[in-house]
């Protein structure tokens, strides 16, 4: 019997082979391919919308109407009005005209003297606020009109000694929370001493005619 000897390289090589293709291997078409895949967030995962900015109070808009300024005394005219008389004294309206273009507010008593001679002086004692009549603002449109009502004592109710009575002509006011007087026509007779003849109301909307 003739024995064989086959090299050792084709050994090698035949069961190298043989490894490849035998049942203990798997063919590449069976192999399983792994793809991984990304899912989207779920909606309870996604992030909720931004809820909606609220203003704090302290920036929001005030729609507050601011009053009118006060009437200044350049832009006032002063007149005369109903006049009536009455015991002892007689009752005078001092009746506001609103010269600007835009409003302006009265609030208050006027201060009033009777006044004489150029240029205009006081006669006597100013006037002192009649407590019946309480402070209101008063609003004048563009012509508008406001008025205050004046009592008059009669000089002649006091003795001529504490009164020393002297012919007046003009009416010196000041309008409420001003210092610049208007001076208005006005004939009467006044105290140069201490006795006090005039006492004046707040003022009122209108003429008071």
């Amino acid at each position: 019997m003739i024995r064989r000897t086959f090299p050792a390289a084709i050994l090698v090589a035949t069961g190298l082979a043989l490894t490849a293709c035998g049942g203990g291997g798997t063919p590449a078409s069976q192999q399983t391919s792994t793809v991984t895949v990304t899912a989207p967030p779920s909606p309870s995962a996604t992030t909720a919308p931004p809820a909606a900015a609220t203003t704090p109070a302290a920036q929001q808009t005030s729609h507050t109407t601011a009053a009118a300024p006060a009437c200044l005394t350049r832009y006032l005219n002063g007149t005369i009005g109903l006049s009536q008389g009455t015991a002892g004294a007689v009752m005078v309206n001092i009746v506001f005209k609103n010269l600007n273009n835009v409003p302006c507010t009265l609030y208050g008593f006027p201060g009033v003297a009777l006044a004489a001679g150029t240029p205009v002086t006081d006669v006597g004692q100013p006037s002192s606020e009649n407590p019946t009549t309480a402070r209101e603002l008063v609003t004048l449109a563009p012509g508008g009109y406001a008025f205050a009502t004046l009592q008059v004592e009669n000089a002649g109710n006091f003795d001529a000694s504490s009164c020393n009575p002297v012919p007046t002509t003009w009416l010196e006011v000041i309008p409420p929370n001003q210092v610049v007087p208007l001076n208005i026509p006005y004939t009467s007779t006044g105290c140069q001493g201490s006795t006090k003849l005039l006492t004046v109301t707040a003022v009122r909307p209108g003429t008071g005619g």
